[in-house]
């Protein structure tokens, strides 16, 4: 009885250590969800900066020639690079699998085949269990501090900034596009979506170019049209590759915290179910020692002669 209940005892002590390593999980999860969404909430102005400042020079291009003299290739039929954003850690549950079964989805529909960048080991190490060697592959950031280097290194590799813009399609038809897969939060959880960043959508363009200025006087586009357009370009892809990144990191520290409550709750449960044995065992112990007490006493006690 000893040796089990020792062992039992061992077992409650490894089922409150983790509980207290899935409790600190859950915490830094839960931060780190606020730290990210804070950062998707603060883009939004900028955000919307950047858009009115594409509207201004949009509505100084030739509507003819806003993309290109020639017929342009429909965006489907464009060579696409895609950005799926998975994780660097485990314990999130189904994030990776999630995300890259929408890519793949989206991707095999595609008339060409497109080249696939990974952000995050566990999504790359899964996009090549699908058979689909990566280009290339980021690390996920682990802060807020360093997704404008993983959106620098995203844009640097894949050599996006120079190469489009809305003015300057003429003669780019050929260019390839750029999708990105990642999972954005919905509430306590979160859902795969797909964006294409380039070639810019037709319809947003002339959408952008026709919205209604706040002010009765339209601002004056200084310097170089096409160059300034190219600087807006540049600023609408890192706010949506920004954005990309803070909201799949939100996502996966929603799955990380869904799957921290699970352990959590199954760990409790556990150490109710080996506190109630050890408590049982314990007690039967006593009983048995305080039946061999009374075995005992009544061995020793003298008997009553008969007719004594």
């Amino acid at each position: 009885m000893a040796n089990t209940a020792t062992a039992l005892r061992r077992q409650i002590g490894s089922a409150s250590d983790l509980k207290s390593v899935v409790r600190t999980m859950k915490a830094s999860a839960a931060s780190a969800i606020g730290q990210y969404e804070s950062a998707v909430a603060a883009l939004g102005d900028y955000a919307r900066t950047v858009e009115q400042g594409l509207s201004v020079c949009l509505r100084s291009v030739d509507p003819k020639g806003l993309h290109g003299q020639a017929p342009s290739r429909r965006a489907d039929d464009t060579p696409v690079q895609a950005i799926v954003f998975g994780s660097d850690q485990g314990l999130v549950g189904r994030f990776n699998e999630v995300v890259l079964e929408h890519a793949m989805a989206h991707l095999g529909s595609l008339p060409a085949k497109a080249r696939v960048w990974a952000v995050g080991e566990r999504v790359q190490a899964r996009l090549l269990d699908a058979g689909l060697s990566p280009a290339g592959s980021f690390l996920v950031p682990g802060s807020v501090e360093f997704v404008t280097r993983l959106v620098g290194q995203i844009l640097l590799e894949v050599q996006t900034p120079e190469r489009e813009s809305a003015g300057e399609a003429q003669g780019q038809a050929q260019n390839e596009g750029l999708m990105l897969f990642y999972n954005r939060p919905t509430g306590a959880s979160y859902e795969p979506v797909s964006q294409r960043l380039l070639p810019l959508d037709e319809r947003w363009q002339r959408e952008l170019a026709s919205r209604p200025w706040p002010s009765p006087q339209l601002p004056e586009v200084l310097g170089n049209g096409p160059e300034v357009l190219r600087a807006f370009v540049r600023e609408h892809l890192f706010v949506s590759l920004f954005r990309a990144s803070a909201e799949s990191l939100a996502s996966e520290n929603a799955s990380r915290l869904a799957a921290m409550q699970r352990a959590d709750r199954n760990i409790g449960e556990l150490l109710t179910d080996l506190g109630a044995r050890f408590h049982r065992m314990r007690q039967s112990g006593i009983d048995e020692e305080l039946f061999d007490v009374v075995a005992g006493f009544d061995a020793m006690a003298p008997q009553t002669m008969p007719g004594g």
